[in-house]
């Protein structure tokens, strides 16, 4: 095996100045804009954070000071993001924090955390999958329909369950879409996303009108202590922009709009989350919030009933756009991967016509699907989470070498407050990380071996830069 210093071996890293696209697997198209990416942001940033996750904290964990949960995830997640930003105006290729970590720490960080994204992303979408199938079920049960019990949900969790045949249709539509071509995808997810915050601004406006202030004491039911503890139960509804940034390669002008957008995209969340857990925490007490549909419920204590049906739609809508989200990156990291050569370059071929990586989006689709039939919620929800704090960690360490490696490379948008920031995001996302259950590493371990060893039996000798004994200088030196 070759030697370990810098730039060689698994240390090899992928010079900045030559990542470019591989015309061998033909490229991705250039369409999305800036507030086509915005929207693929916001879609996979919006979800089961407004429509769950805040009516779930708020009665369990932190009550009113709920809104303060959010705004403390926002804040550590924002130091991620400003990483993010930095990276993909300087890098902007598909892959994100794989392509980011492969050019600055090398080959062996590089492979593991696209290794990992690969089965976080899957599950993120079997995850959503699922949820979206209850809110699916009860809509069809309070419309009289009364469909068979073998269709309804995975093995085990119910009376006669076989398989959730809804979510595993669902993750196969979601796959069918994002292959007519990124330009009809996004065209589709802007649409949706604007449906979804058109209801999330009613909901705001019309509880707005009957917020009840005494419902906000005491704020701090639970102590400060439940408001970081709700912290880190919903910090997982404020990230998206990490698998929107693995779209650079299909943006228009990625070096100035991916910054943008991946800012925007977490401004325009955090506001809304904010207003909604107000109203919210105002209709009703903490302890009267419903976990599970908690708009719905303080809609219908109010005589709102109708409204109630309405939210329950938005929803389906709005989660709908976080299965789009980060199958889109799931496909895109994979992508990344094999045309770099640590995946077989058979996986990076993409449409003739639509320039899309067709096998990959089918696969992650099929593969989702399996695991959202199959699957109850928990089982497949224990499959996320330290994949993605891991990329956190990995971008906002890569950020800060690399500001100190190569200050003289052009950057688009700078991170303020160098180092401090992004040291903010690694502190938050390993603090984060003790709060996973001993099951949740068991399972990353078993994914962190196979990955181990796929890479030194395959990736490690099949790569794009086996054979180069150093990288160009300009990579590891300043001029």
């Amino acid at each position: 095996m070759p030697g370990l210093r810098a730039g060689q071996g698994v240390l090899r890293r992928k010079p900045i100045e030559q990542i470019e696209e591989d015309g061998s697997g033909g490229g991705l198209t250039r369409t999305l804009g800036l507030w086509q990416l915005t929207a693929i942001g916001v879609g996979g940033i919006i979800g089961a954070g407004i429509f769950t996750l805040a009516g779930t904290v708020a009665n369990g964990t932190a009550g009113p000071a709920v809104l303060f949960s959010f705004l403390i995830a926002g804040v550590a997640s924002a130091a991620a993001a400003l990483s993010y930003a930095e990276f993909a105006g300087l890098i902007p290729k598909a892959g994100s924090a794989y392509t980011y970590g492969y050019a600055v720490l090398g080959e062996l960080v590089g492979w593991f955390i696209g290794w990992d994204l690969l089965l976080e992303y899957t599950a993120i979408v079997a995850v959503v999958a699922i949820g979206i199938s209850g809110y699916f079920s009860f809509l069809l049960e309070e419309m009289g329909l009364d469909l068979p019990h073998w269709m309804l949900g995975a093995p085990g969790t119910g009376d006669g369950h076989r398989v959730d045949l809804f979510a595993a249709v669902l993750c196969l539509l979601i796959a069918y879409l994002l292959n007519l071509g990124i330009k009809n995808a996004a065209r589709f997810e802007m649409i949706v996303v604007i449906l979804k915050v058109l209801v999330v601004l009613l909901v705001i406006g019309v509880g707005f009108f009957h917020i009840k202030s005494g419902n906000y004491h005491p704020f701090f039911p639970f102590g400060a202590s439940g408001a970081f503890t709700g912290a880190a139960t919903v910090f997982f509804a404020v990230f998206g922009y990490d698998a929107m940034s693995t779209a650079a390669e299909e943006s228009k002008d990625a070096q100035r709009h991916m910054p943008k957008a991946i800012l925007y995209s977490l401004a325009i969340s955090m506001v809304l989350y904010v207003l909604a857990c107000l109203v919210l925490t105002g209709m009703q007490g903490y302890k009267d919030i419903d976990p599970e549909s908690g708009f719905s419920t303080a809609f219908k204590s109010v005589g709102l009933s109708g409204l109630a049906d309405v939210i329950a739609v938005g929803a389906i809508i709005g989660i709908l756009t976080v299965m789009f989200t980060f199958m889109l990156g799931c496909t895109r990291v994979w992508f990344s991967m094999s045309r770099d050569g640590l995946l077989p370059k058979w996986f990076a071929k993409t449409h003739p016509t639509r320039r899309v990586p067709t096998r990959v989006t089918w696969i992650v689709g099929a593969a989702s699907a399996v695991i959202a039939g199959l699957l109850p919620i928990g089982e497949a929800a224990e499959l996320t989470n330290i994949g993605i704090l891991l990329a956190f960690v990995v971008v906002c360490v890569a950020v800060i070498v690399l500001r100190y490696r190569r200050p003289e490379l052009p950057r688009t948008f700078r991170l303020p407050w160098m180092p401090v920031v992004p040291a903010v995001g690694v502190v938050f996302s390993i603090w984060l990380i003790t709060f996973l259950q001993w099951q949740t590493w068991v399972r990353f371990a078993v994914w962190f071996v196979i990955g181990l060893v796929i890479y030194f039996g395959y990736s490690y000798r099949r790569s794009a830069l086996a054979g180069s004994d150093t990288e160009p200088r300009r990579s590891d030196t300043k001029p």
